[in-house]
Parts: C-alpha cells; structure tokens; sequence
C-alpha cells in the first residue's frame, strides 16, 4: 500500500487549521507544515500533530513555498490540502480503499475539488485537481499564483472530494498585488498566468483593464482550451458591464470556436437573450444547455447547475413572460425534482399555486 506525506503552507490559520487536520491526519503517514510567517497560534496548533513544522520566509510565491513543502516528504506521495480544505467523513472510506488499491505506477491522481456549495450544502462549483503527486523531483508546481503540477505520467481520476470550506475572507488584493509586482519586476506572464491576472482584474471591477489581457489570451496559440471558454464567459462579462452588449455576445459565440458548446456558456447566452427580451432565442440555448453532456474530466470549472437546475428555472421564466403558464409551471416542477429545497423553486410554486386558486 502506498504511503503519503500530507504537505501543507500555512499563515495564520489557527481558525482553520485544526479542523483540517482532524479531518485527514489518521490517514496519511506523515505531515509536512511550511510556515510562512504566522503570528497567531498556527505553530502551536500544527506542533499538536507533528513534528516536521518548517519556517520559510514568504516570496510572493506560492509554487517556491508548495515545493518547499514537497521537498521534505518521505512518503511515496506528496498530498497537498489548504487550511481551509477538509476531507468530509462520507469520503474516508473512499480515501482508504484507493490507498489500499493504487499501483505505484501511477504517477498523479486527481481528485474533486468542491469549492461551492448551495443552500442545503450540496457541491454547485467543484473540479479536478492534482491531489496526490508521486514523490519525485519531476513534479513540482508552476506559477506564482494558481500554481498547477502539469499532469503528465500515468494519471488517474477519483470522485473522492476534497471541500474547501472558507470560514472567513481571505485577502482580496494578494493574488493582484503578486501579479502586478511580477509585471514590475518585467516578468512575462504565460498564458495560463494571463487568465488568471485578467480574472484578477476582472474580480476587481477593473473591466477595461482586464479586457486587453483576456483578448491576448484568447489569441494566444497555447493555453488550456478550458481555461480558454471560461476566459470567453468572463471577458464577455467584462464588456457587459461596460455596456458594450454586442461585444458581449460576440465573445460568449467565440467560445464555441474552441470547442463544442459548455452548458455554461449555453447558459450565459440564454441570458443575454432573456435580459434582451428575446425569448425564443433564451429558449433555445437553455434548451441545448440541457441537452449538453458535462464532461467533469475536462479539466476546466464545472457549474452542475448548469447542466439542469439552472436552464429549468430559466425556461420558467422564458414561458412565463410568453404567456404560457402551464409550460412554465412544468419547467418549475422538473427544476423542483433536482432541487426541491430551492428557495427559487418554491417561491415559482406559490406563484403558480396563486394563479390556479385565483
């Protein structure tokens, strides 16, 4: 059975911390802590569950600190977690069979990550991410932020889930503050690392700004076609909110010129069609978002509401505002079955319910 050395970088995280390693510390062989720069009591709580606690001074970098941690496992695979992160207990099982199972000739396994979740709690954002690397100095992580291990070798998937499960905000202004001081500093960002500044922009309302480097990106030859159609759904956003619709459209059809269309991006289009009155044509692409296949092993974001939940409510709305009460109630229903716990679901039913009684 292979043995895994839990690898982790930490700041400031005694809200966290101990509920992570509760969740995960009887399964893995040892666990590695890299400190960077802590003033709280994180030292103290991690010191509660192993030894092998190492200060590093931070670098603006989280690939150096990440292989800094990997650099001191002994285990046959490093496994990495956030401090916020947990494993929940409906996983554990799942976690020690595939231990229990795994050839060591794999070389990564991917594992979900759920970073979303609904109102009873169920993932509604969540994809793959490398979760255990083999041991070997081949693989190390790349990029400032949103550092990735390229997957390469033999790799393997798992729907075993790892949960990222905030308890307070982070800071809103590191990922840009790293980028815009690499850009000082003349670095050149590669087109994954140009997705990331532009979404960066993007999330700090700087949409004018953010534009330009989704366009470079977008016209790059390289980067990941995912990252691509997410890129086509952010920068039409961008132009949006900037008031420039047709832009807006244009950019959410390119992203069709890089793959078949994602329920995602058939969604975005629905609502630029409902938002401008144009219901048949919403109609029609909350109706292909449903008949669209979701591809979790693509690599990119996977929004599951998007493939049912979400186009059902819509196409409510869509009939609704044509007239056609009974249509819409029917969408309601079907939305009702994925999601009956749904606020929106049931706020829909009382409507519907008034109008028959009435």
């Amino acid at each position: 059975m292979p043995t895994i050395s839990l690898c982790m970088i930490v700041k400031n995280e005694e809200q966290h911390i101990a509920r992570c390693l509760d969740s995960i510390a009887g399964l893995v062989e040892e666990i590695i802590i890299v400190d960077t720069g802590s003033t709280d009591k994180t030292v103290e709580i991690v010191s509660g569950y192993t030894s092998k606690v190492y200060s590093y001074p931070w670098k603006d970098d989280f690939s150096e600190a990440r292989n800094e941690s990997f650099s001191k496992a002994s285990m046959d695979y490093c496994m990495w977690m956030d401090a916020d992160d947990i494993l929940e207990e409906k996983e554990k099982d799942k976690f020690l069979q595939l231990k229990q199972s795994l050839s060591l000739d794999t070389d990564i396994v991917m594992m979900r990550y759920n970073t979303g979740f609904d109102e009873a709690g169920n993932p509604s954002f969540s994809y793959f991410r490398e979760r255990w690397i083999k041991n070997s100095p081949q693989y190390r992580w790349v990029g400032a932020v949103h550092e990735v291990i390229p997957p390469n070798g033999s790799v393997i998937y798992s729907d075993i889930a790892i949960s990222h499960k905030k308890m307070n905000a982070g800071n809103p202004e590191r990922n840009l503050k790293i980028y815009q001081k690499l850009l000082a500093d003349g670095k050149t960002l590669e087109p994954r690392q140009q997705y990331y500044y532009a979404r960066e922009l993007y999330y700090h309302k700087r949409y004018e700004e953010a534009i330009p480097v989704f366009e470079q990106f977008l016209l790059s030859p390289e980067g990941w076609i995912e990252n691509k159609i997410e890129a086509c759904s952010i920068c039409a956003s961008c132009y949006s909110r900037l008031g420039q619709e047709q832009s807006a459209l244009f950019t959410l059809l390119r992203s069709m010129s890089f793959d078949l269309p994602r329920a995602e991006l058939c969604c975005d289009i629905g609502n630029y069609f409902l938002e401008h009155g144009n219901y048949h044509n919403a109609i029609y692409w909350y109706e292909t978002a449903l008949n669209t296949q979701k591809n979790e092993y693509s690599g990119g974001f996977v929004l599951p509401d998007c493939y049912d939940y979400i186009p059902l409510l819509q196409l409510c709305v869509c009939y609704d505002r044509m007239g056609d009460r009974q249509k819409a109630k029917e969408y309601n229903d079907r939305a009702g079955i994925c999601k009956p716990y749904s606020k929106a679901y049931q706020c829909n039913k009382q409507y519907f319910d008034n109008l028959q009684s009435s």
